[in-house]
């Protein structure tokens, strides 16, 4: 795997073997941006659920709910 190196100053671009341990960084960054990412979905559903909840109990229709969060 490699990387590209832009020097800004000199306007010289190369690519660059990435070493072990940027390997397993990108590796390591990969599963916590995926968890982060499930995770806020997840949150996301259970907050979608718990307003469908309400407005079923308090007998609103979808168009009356999204008047009222508007």
């Amino acid at each position: 795997m490699k990387k590209i190196e832009h020097n800004v100053e000199t306007g010289e671009v190369k690519e660059v073997e990435l070493t072990a341990e940027e390997v397993a960084q990108r590796a390591k960054d990969a599963i916590a941006y995926a968890k982060a990412k499930a995770d806020e979905e997840q949150a996301a559903a259970e907050k979608a659920e718990a307003k469908a909840a309400i407005a079923e109990r308090l007998g609103l229709t979808d168009a009356e709910l999204a008047i009222l969060l508007a």
